[in-house]
């Protein structure tokens, strides 16, 4: 549903990683376990391998951490030598997500080819393989689940199905459902990457459905100021500043994301649907003026139909949808209070 984070800057890579390289009072467990679900669209069990990332203070209380339908299991990276994670920023030691008080929990998100068959995966499926892992790893409980975007989806399922399982909620760009008019802008990126299979050419068609993302993903004001020069005559046509961002922004993703994958995670943001009355959890919902993917009204709605306590908290932001990703700073402390209130 969001955008991957830009690679972060060497000098900034080296401080990140520097706050849990090589410490070894935090531990790593980046695996694959088996687990059992029944999936939504499916009418049998079926066994997942889950792939997923365990990491921070042994015997700490464990906390869910779940980004848009880009982000992997690497929410995070303790090795020096390893690529900084997708929100290496918010989470480490000494950061607002801390591995010196907390355990982070995160996996690859499944899909309908993890699932023999199943023509559909939904974020009920998702929650319910997150449980399975929960449980298989003799977790038990789970101190808090920080869901952003699609993660946010997960969470609000995993909430209603899995209770008894989950201390609070921490909800970023994310509602009980998707407004129709994101459906929309969605459903014609699928439909750009569907006639590319048809015509042969998937991997264009993938990277122009991601050109066509990227401009829902980022706030107005944002665009205003960073492409307003004026075009450029080249290779016997104008280049708008924007075009180049764009292709390069598509070229990136089809590096790391194959077609099935997307129109697969992509559907699933759509066919979500959770009644916020099932979900007794303590939430902390924070949210966009300039997202135009989840607007406040919906997180509005949202707090009011939930049958636990819930605030709202509003962050001003020129990014859109990808200020989760983007605002470190002002995020910080509501990550902090959220999770010292559970």
């Amino acid at each position: 549903m969001s955008s991957q984070p830009q690679p972060v800057p060497p000098a900034v890579s080296a401080s990140v990683a520097a706050a849990g390289a090589m410490r070894p009072d935090l531990t790593t467990q980046r695996s694959t376990r088996r687990v059992t679900l029944t999936p939504k669209y499916g009418s049998a069990p079926r066994e997942v391998d889950v792939r997923y990332l365990w990491c921070g203070a042994p015997d700490a209380p464990t906390v869910i951490v779940q980004g848009g339908i880009s982000a992997s299991r690497d929410v995070v990276a303790l090795d020096d030598e390893t690529a900084a994670g997708w929100w290496q920023e918010q989470v480490g030691a000494g950061r607002p997500v801390d591995l010196d008080r907390y355990r982070v929990l995160s996996i690859d998100w499944i899909t309908p080819a993890d699932l023999d068959g199943v023509q559909a995966v939904s974020s009920e499926d998702q929650a319910d393989v997150l449980a399975a892992l929960v449980d298989a790893l003799g977790i038990g409980r789970v101190h808090a689940f920080i869901g952003s975007s699609y993660g946010a989806m997960t969470a609000l399922a995993f909430a209603a199905r899995h209770p008894y399982a989950l201390g609070r909620l921490v909800l970023l760009a994310g509602a009980h459902r998707p407004h129709p008019l994101a459906t929309a802008q969605r459903s014609v990126q699928r439909g750009i990457v569907r006639l590319g299979q048809d015509c042969g050419q998937p991997e264009q068609a993938l990277a122009l459905a991601r050109q066509l993302a990227m401009t829902t993903y980022r706030g107005s004001e944002e665009f205003a100021k960073r492409f307003a020069a004026a075009p450029e005559f080249r290779e016997g046509r104008f280049h708008f500043p924007v075009e180049d961002y764009l292709e390069h922004a598509g070229r990136r993703f089809v590096e790391r994301f194959d077609v099935e994958r997307f129109l697969a995670l992509s559907e699933s943001i759509d066919l979500h649907d959770v009644q916020p009355e099932e979900i007794a959890a303590p939430s902390t919902l924070i949210g966009f003026p300039s997202d135009r993917l989840v607007p406040l009204a919906d997180l509005c709605e949202l707090q009011r139909r939930l049958h636990g306590p819930a605030t709202l908290e509003v962050v001003e932001s020129p990014y859109g949808h990808d200020a989760f990703l983007k605002e470190t700073d002002r995020l910080a402390p509501l990550l902090r209070e959220a999770l010292a209130g559970c």
